[in-house]
């Protein structure tokens, strides 16, 4: 089955469910609904032998509703063919089924996606912050969160007031000294 066929095949299957269609760049982007997410991934996995999940990526469009988007970046290893699944997800819900289980990959990608953007997959297995720290208020990737971080009560962080942009609230380390000493891009390596 050629790329063409493939495609075709997953139109005329799920055509009334698909929103929109994008080509770009030899690429295929399909828009659809999250209530219809686990279905059409399962067809694109199983008959349509896309095995390979690469990522899960996800989009704040602040200030529009849905305000998110999340897409799913899919390969064919045997034909080589790339393909996107997107999906707009409101702020107020807030949720999309896991895909997990069709998927294995899926399980970093939507805990990533959860710690950064607060986005909750329904059905996952482990749904719990993977970069940020437990107990953390906050999700860094949001549009709304301010790029010099937000302050910390926790006593063991580098910090605990808002940090000056030399370097961001995630690549300085702990030191009585300031914030520009502590930038670890101001020092040249040592020979």
């Amino acid at each position: 089955m050629t790329h063409e066929e493939a495609f075709a095949s997953l139109n005329k299957s799920f055509g009334e469910k698909i929103q929109r269609k994008t080509e770009f760049r030899g690429e295929t982007t399909y828009t659809i609904a999250t209530s219809d997410l686990r279905e059409i991934a399962k067809f694109c996995r199983d008959e349509l032998s896309f095995d390979y999940l690469l990522d899960i990526t996800s989009i704040d469009n602040f200030g529009e509703e849905p305000r998110f988007e999340i897409v799913y970046h899919l390969y064919s290893m045997s034909r080589g063919v790339h393909l996107r699944l997107k999906s707009r997800v409101p702020e107020e819900a807030g949720a999309v089924d896991t895909v997990s289980d069709i998927w294995p990959t899926a399980n970093w990608h939507e805990r990533e996606a959860y710690d950064m953007m607060g986005i909750k997959f329904n059905g996952h297995p482990d749904l719990r912050r993977i970069l940020m720290w437990e107990g953390y208020p906050y999700f860094p990737l949001r549009k709304d969160f301010p790029l010099e971080g937000l302050p910390s009560e926790m006593p063991d962080i580098a910090f605990t007031k808002v940090t000056p942009m030399e370097g961001g609230p995630f690549v300085t380390i702990p030191s009585t000294a300031g914030s520009k000493d502590r930038e670890p891009r101001a020092h040249p390596p040592q020979l």
